[in-house]
């Protein structure tokens, strides 16, 4: 979920930076900051933001400049109007006294002061935001690659971790099946002890019982469970859609079958192979934290 994007751009007098950028969260939640004066920009730009995206902590940041050192000139019509009035009115009355005067140029007229003015445009916020919001598209296509790119590493190292799950898993499964041998006899061995030691002791109720403590010990249910998830956790980092909820949730599965192994051991390999299991299950959860 982590990204990062910026870009710049300009339109008249004004000019803009801006950034995107995201860090992991378990749900989305986007803070932008964009001037106030550019009515509707954020509006517009939280829209196209939630619907690219479904996660992480997300912000944007846009600064706007203004250069004051060139601005949009117009021309002041009232004042030349009357500017060119006066001129004629002045040459009439020198000629009628005999007086000839020197031709004005264009650059003697606008160097009259208020005969140009600062555009009244230059601050119009509309052409600014249609122009940001027509750039844009191109920020977030960056920000979405980046993600992308740590996206498909980020799926590489939890498929690596997932064939260690796998390995773990079919560990357990041999372990489990040499174990049984073992379990048999122990529970004969213990029946035997209880009968020896229980007057009157109903041996069917007895033997229920010592069925019922091996059912408990079976890991079997476990182990098929485990490969299921592994196979399903394989699915969803193939799809080109945001997954990462649904592996969160996955990884929760993933530790309560490690966690029912490790109780059910009753052999110190068993549970030497689930604890390992459990360590590579906890370092999934903290990759997944990193996926949308």
């Amino acid at each position: 979920m982590t990204g990062f994007a910026s870009g710049k751009g300009a339109l008249g007098p004004h000019s803009w930076t801006w950034e995107l950028r995201s860090v992991n969260g378990k749900g989305l939640d986007m803070r932008l900051r964009v001037p106030d004066w550019l009515t509707g920009l954020e509006a517009t730009l939280r829209g196209q933001m939630s619907k690219a995206l479904s996660r992480g902590n997300v912000t944007l940041s846009l600064r706007v400049n203004r250069d004051e050192t060139a601005p949009d000139l117009v021309l002041n019509e009232t004042a030349m109007d009357a500017a060119l009035t006066a001129m004629a009115r002045t040459q009439k009355m020198a000629a009628a006294c005999g007086v000839t005067l020197a031709s004005s140029s264009a650059a003697d007229l606008i160097a009259i002061k208020g005969m140009l003015d600062a555009g009244n445009d230059a601050d119009d916020p509309a052409p600014i935001v249609a122009k940001l919001t027509r750039d844009f598209p191109d920020l977030l296509s960056a920000f979405i690659a980046m993600r992308e790119t740590e996206g498909q590493a980020l799926a590489s190292v939890l498929n690596s971790q997932l064939d260690q799950v796998a390995d773990l898993t079919e560990q357990s499964a041999e372990l489990a099946e040499q174990r049984k041998d073992k379990a048999a006899l122990a529970l004969r061995e213990n029946l035997a002890r209880v009968m020896d030691n229980a007057q009157g002791a109903d041996p069917d109720r007895v033997a229920q019982e010592l069925a019922l403590i091996a059912v408990k010990t079976d890991i079997t249910e476990e182990i098929d469970r485990l490969k299921a998830h592994v196979i399903a956790a394989r699915d969803l980092l193939s799809q080109d859609v945001a997954v990462g909820r649904k592996l969160d949730f996955l990884m929760q599965e993933f530790n309560r079958e490690a966690n029912t192994l490790c109780s059910k051991a009753q052999s110190a390999d068993l549970t030497s192979v689930g604890l390992e299991l459990k360590a590579v299950i906890d370092q999934m959860r903290e990759q997944v934290q990193n996926i949308e």
